[in-house]
């Protein structure tokens, strides 16, 4: 081959590798300073501590700095709408979840539009609960409990950690399937919740996995099915209630990172391979799964259509139970 040849070669793989570099409106590689991540919650939380297990791991990958800002308050939505209030540069990003989806379906007015006000990157993990009953309820199989309470609508009762949070759409959604009525206990957090749970004064709730389990393995709650598609590998032989005998069903809670609308696609996938290839390191997943959850790591087109499809699931189930939150 002849020089000019080869320098022709060389010149094309290097436009080529510098068009892949996202870069800035001024002309700079991204990113050239921190990234703030907002985390619409507490520290502490599930979605603060999936945050923090990635940003760490996120600094290291781009070589600038990932902040973490938590901003709760309003059911999640204080801190989604800054986010989406924010310039669409790369320099901010959400570390979103689920109520995404299902505050839209619960709140008249809702300070951000989901699917147009971000740029969905990756959906990093699920995390899903089990559907379990007091052992004074007389059944030990979801079966046997959609046929028990069936037969006395309106006597049996389930708690949640209040309107519109995870576990009450989970159940909401299990009875809308099942074409059950129950009644809503909702309380102020999961903890209450789980303490009378367990003193029986509730027949039945879904509880994460993680704080399920305990009370599972010592005898305190009888699970009937996991609400995730496949089983979790945290507890292989619960089936899940798919399984057990509603088909098709699947309520997980969700954690997903989200840039504002019209952050240039180059910086999102920029975001989504360096995020991916994160969640799909062992160390990482294993430590997810410690904490009954599931690693997913979806392409950002993936994790729009995911988004759009929980948004139609969410609202039905909210138009079919009547649910309005304040």
């Amino acid at each position: 081959m002849n020089p000019i040849a080869l320098v022709r070669i060389a010149c094309a793989v290097l436009a080529a590798t510098a068009a892949a570099i996202p870069t800035t409106s001024s002309g700079q590689a991204y990113p050239t300073k921190p990234v703030r991540m907002i985390v619409p919650s507490s520290a502490g939380g599930g979605t603060d501590i999936v945050a923090r297990i990635v940003a760490p791991e996120l600094s290291k990958r781009l070589g600038q700095q990932v902040v973490i800002d938590n901003r709760p308050g309003a059911g999640t939505m204080i801190g989604m709408e800054v986010a989406a209030k924010s310039p669409a540069d790369g320099y901010t990003v959400l570390m979103g979840l689920s109520t995404l989806a299902i505050n839209s379906a619960l709140y008249k007015k809702v300070p951000y539009d989901p699917q147009h006000d971000f740029a969905p990157i990756t959906q990093a993990v699920s995390s899903a609960s089990i559907i379990v009953v007091h052992p004074s309820v007389p059944v030990k199989t979801l079966k046997e409990l959609i046929a028990f309470s069936r037969a006395r609508p309106g006597q049996l009762n389930y708690a949640s950690a209040g309107t519109g949070t995870y576990p009450h759409m989970t159940m909401e959604l299990f009875l809308s399937m099942a074409k059950l009525k129950m009644v809503h206990i909702p309380y102020k957090g999961t903890a209450p919740a789980m303490i009378d749970m367990l003193a029986g004064q509730v027949s039945t709730m879904a509880a994460t996995v993680l704080t399920g389990m305990p009370h599972i393995r010592s005898g305190r709650l009888r699970p009937l099915g996991i609400t995730s598609l496949s089983r979790s590998s945290v507890a292989p032989e619960i089936p899940t209630v798919a399984e057990a005998g509603l088909p098709g069903y699947e309520s997980v809670q969700w954690y997903g990172m989200l840039a504002p609308a019209k952050t240039p696609r180059e910086i999102v996938n920029r975001l989504f391979t360096e995020t991916s290839a994160i969640l799909k390191q062992p160390e990482i997943r294993t430590r997810f799964a410690n904490d009954g959850a599931d690693t997913v790591a979806s392409s950002p087109d993936e994790f729009t259509r995911y988004i759009q499809s929980e948004l139609v699931k969410w609202a039905k189930v909210a138009r079919d139970a009547g649910i309005q939150a304040d």
